[in-house]
């Protein structure tokens, strides 16, 4: 059974940094584009992060500076550093692989994080 499992979410003040970690069983994901995605209360599902196979990595532009993605394939594992935290970024964040791009259609998704940034 696959699984993808989120951890490192919480609470933190605005200005201080998180680091969400994704790991995943059930099978490799060497080959697969894997990343992040976040939604907050009352709107759309929106990507953060991903990187694929190669390395190759692509943020949208809200984020650039601040988080940083990364992943240890032997760990079968992806993370995302999130500094400089801002109210905009309070929401739940998920952990999702494809084989080719991530998108919100992707095959497989974790349960979920919770972001909250406070004043």
């Amino acid at each position: 059974q696959v699984q993808l499992v989120e951890s490192g979410g919480g609470l933190v003040q605005a200005g201080g940094s998180l680091r969400l970690s994704c790991a995943a069983s059930g099978r490799t994901f060497s080959n697969y584009a894997m990343g992040w995605f976040r939604q907050a209360p009352g709107k759309e599902r929106e990507f953060v992060a991903a990187i694929n196979w190669s390395g190759s990595i692509i943020y949208t532009q809200s984020v650039k500076g601040r988080f940083t993605i990364s992943r240890d394939t032997a760990k079968n594992t992806v993370y995302l550093q999130m500094n400089s935290l801002g109210f905009e970024d309070t929401a739940v964040y998920y952990c999702a692989a494809n084989r080719m791009v991530l998108t919100t259609a992707s095959q497989y998704w974790g349960q979920g994080t919770q972001v909250t940034v406070s004043s």
